[in-house]
């Protein structure tokens, strides 16, 4: 075991830490992200919590932004794409679907790389894996002095049918290698069909994996003798060394690592179907996962699809550091910029824009005295005065105003939850709210109870729960192939055969990673579709996975055809290498909700009272200490709970509790 073992979240607003030592204990912390040098806030967190000299042999699983920055803000290596000719203006055509069909100004997502650095070769492979035309080596060279005088950082290389016969990719990438070209290869990342989601997902990682590969390595010069590993978006994590190759794996990073611990967390209370919701600082994350996690090949970036499983996460911007402004018809609208870490709200002495914190704090829904503990002050004169100006542009009192701007975040998030439940067919009053995060105290009963949820789990490290899971993240290895298989004409010794070439690849690129105590499980999983149809359904691949996929099918459209052909395109292979407990602490527990606890009332518990504003004025209510709460005592809303790392409403109409750490509510 290493000495230390730590999850790293980095956020747009925050970067947080959870740490277990050699001992078992536990530390968590919380501190300001640096978003010019993410690694700038990781190494002064990592002082502030293990002293100036930072021990050795520490292993951090990291959930990075810097990927989806990278991409967002188009800040990206200088990239190439190579294809064959003819199919060069695949990524501008795409699919030709628009995303709102009856909006006239619709536009297109901005480009990621210019019409002007992307090159078609004459080479040639058919359908069936048959080479037509070779690559020859004169266009080689042409193509080599183009990518030179662009002054190319990375080439992304994507050829007609190279699923099917990686040959001339293979040919194009080593000739490249061998004058110090950096390349990625379709054939290696996605052997897949479907040349616009190849392409896409190919000239993204091309675009994010020097700007990735060049901030791990910067992380590890800061921390050397770490063992660095990278959260991905399918769930699990991978060494960091290699992370450069599949940067486009990490752009769901950190929220993956908060599902993950939300489901672990719910099986442990006994509770098999969830919704994570996790509000931080610049956006908020939602999965849903019913029993088990939930995963999405229809994911896009701004337009762009990754064509790879991620855990099907939406996210909106929506966070405590969203910004209030007023549109061009005078409107009040929130988000989806946001202040970000820095120059951050207004609350946090430099921000000139208010945003949702803001209005929180202005309500009295936030204690200024005991923001992170105390570490950070808060200027409430500085919220009062610019709320006052926002209030006189819109014509209406400052109290108004700032319950304005909190209906308007609690409107996009409650979309965002009924976007991952009844728009996939799940009815949300089925499940329970893990919610986590810091900013997602003050705002999740009103969530929940507007969207019909009448239970709420809260962990006991909410504030930093992403970075928990992460801590407990296991070691993720995993591929796919296209494989046309056809259910009136294939044996399954096809698919098995696939599976086991799979297998043995993936085990071959784990084997260093694996030792005699380390426990491995395989997970095999099968797109599947009815013949004739054109997108398919990821199924695992178990006894009886051709009901599953009727049942799946009928779940989300309606309808299901027992007796129809069914064909499998691809088949893909998960490898996690579990390495022992590791941080994830959460004792099993069999829930009966709120079930026989003894009433009390918060003001027993309080150590001071304070004026909340609610839409019908202001109420004064007791302020807990999440620490001061007994185990099984049922305590009645509205009363307000701080924590180092959080602050908690609990309104009227719900009760809660505190059970192992965690606080269960529930609307009465």
């Amino acid at each position: 075991m290493p000495n230390h073992i730590l999850g790293i979240d980095t956020g747009g607003t925050f970067t947080d830490f959870v740490v277990l030592d050699a001992h078992g204990r536990i530390k968590r912390w919380k501190v300001l992200s640096s978003p010019a040098d993410p690694s700038e806030a990781i190494v002064r967190g990592l002082m502030e919590i293990l002293g100036e000299e930072l021990p050795k042999g520490m292993e951090i699983v990291h959930g990075t932004t810097v990927g989806t920055n990278a991409f967002l803000e188009r800040k990206g290596a200088k990239t190439v794409l190579l294809t064959t000719k003819g199919f060069e203006d695949v990524l501008f055509i795409g699919r030709q679907a628009r995303p709102c069909l009856y909006d006239l100004y619709c536009q297109k997502p901005r480009e990621v790389i210019p019409r002007d650095m992307i090159l078609g070769l004459g080479e040639r492979c058919n359908a069936d894996g048959k080479i037509i035309k070779e690559v020859e080596q004169g266009e080689l060279e042409r193509c080599l002095g183009s990518i030179r005088d662009a002054g190319a950082e990375s080439v992304a290389v994507c050829l007609l049918h190279s699923y099917k016969n990686p040959e001339n990719e293979e040919k194009v990438g080593k000739y490249l290698e061998k004058h110090q070209i950096k390349v990625f290869l379709s054939s290696r990342l996605l052997p897949e069909f479907r040349e616009f989601e190849r392409t896409s997902t190919t000239v993204i990682n091309a675009y994010l994996g020097p700007v990735v590969g060049s901030y791990i390595r910067s992380l590890e010069e800061r921390l050397p003798g770490s063992s660095i590993l990278v959260q991905q978006s399918g769930g699990g994590c991978r060494p960091a060394k290699h992370i450069e190759e599949v940067a486009v794996t990490t752009i769901l990073s950190g929220p993956a690592g908060g599902v993950l611990a939300g489901l672990e967390l719910g099986r442990s209370l006994g509770v098999s179907h969830i919704i994570t919701f996790d509000m931080g600082g610049t956006s908020t994350d939602v999965s849903l996962c019913p029993g088990r996690l939930v995963f999405t090949r229809d994911y896009q970036i701004e337009g762009f699809p990754i064509n790879l499983p991620v855990i099907d996460v939406h996210t909106v911007g929506a966070g405590g550091g969203s910004i209030a402004w007023i549109d061009r018809g005078g409107l009040l609208k929130v988000g989806p910029q946001s202040a970000g870490a820095d120059p951050g709200p207004v609350c946090y002495g430099k921000g000139e824009e208010l945003t949702v914190t803001d209005a929180n704090l202005f309500l009295g829904r936030l204690k200024a005295d005991r923001f992170l503990g105390g570490r950070m002050r808060l200027f409430e004169d500085r919220v009062k005065e610019k709320m006052a100006l926002l209030a006189d542009r819109l014509g209406i009192g400052p109290m108004e105003t700032a319950l304005g701007i909190i209906k308007l975040v609690n409107t996009n998030m409650v979309q965002a939850l009924r976007r991952v439940s009844i728009e996939k067919g799940y009815d949300p009053r089925k499940f329970h709210i893990v919610s986590f995060g810091g900013a997602a105290g003050v705002h999740t009963l009103d969530v929940a109870e507007e969207l019909g949820v009448s239970s709420v789990i809260i962990p006991e490290m909410a504030g930093v729960f992403s970075a928990q899971g992460l801590a407990a993240s296991s070691l993720t290895f995993e591929a796919s192939l296209s494989l046309f298989w056809r259910s009136d004409r294939d044996n399954k010794e096809k698919i098995r055969k696939a599976g086991q070439s799979l297998e043995d690849a993936l085990l071959n690129e784990a084997s260093g990673f694996i030792s005699q105590a380390a426990e491995i499980k395989k997970e095999l999983f099968l797109d599947v579709r009815y013949l004739g149809q054109s997108f398919e359904i990821m199924v695992p691949f178990e006894k009886g996975w051709q009901k599953l996929f009727h049942r799946e099918h009928e779940r989300l459209y309606g309808y299901c055809l027992m007796d129809e052909t069914l064909e499998v395109t691809s088949i893909r292979l998960k490898i996690r290498i579990s390495r022992g407990k590791r941080g994830t602490f959460f004792e099993k527990t069999g829930l009966d909700f709120l079930k026989g606890f003894k009433e009390a009332n918060p003001a027993v518990f309080s150590f001071e009272s304070s004026d909340i504003i609610f839409k019908n004025g202001a109420i004064n209510v007791p302020v807990v200490d999440r620490k001061d709460i007994p185990e099984g005592v049922l305590l009645t809303g509205p009363f307000l709970i701080t924590d180092n790392f959080t602050t908690i409403l609990i309104t009227a109409g719900w009760q809660v509790s505190r059970l192992k750490g965690h606080l269960l509510a529930k609307k009465v």
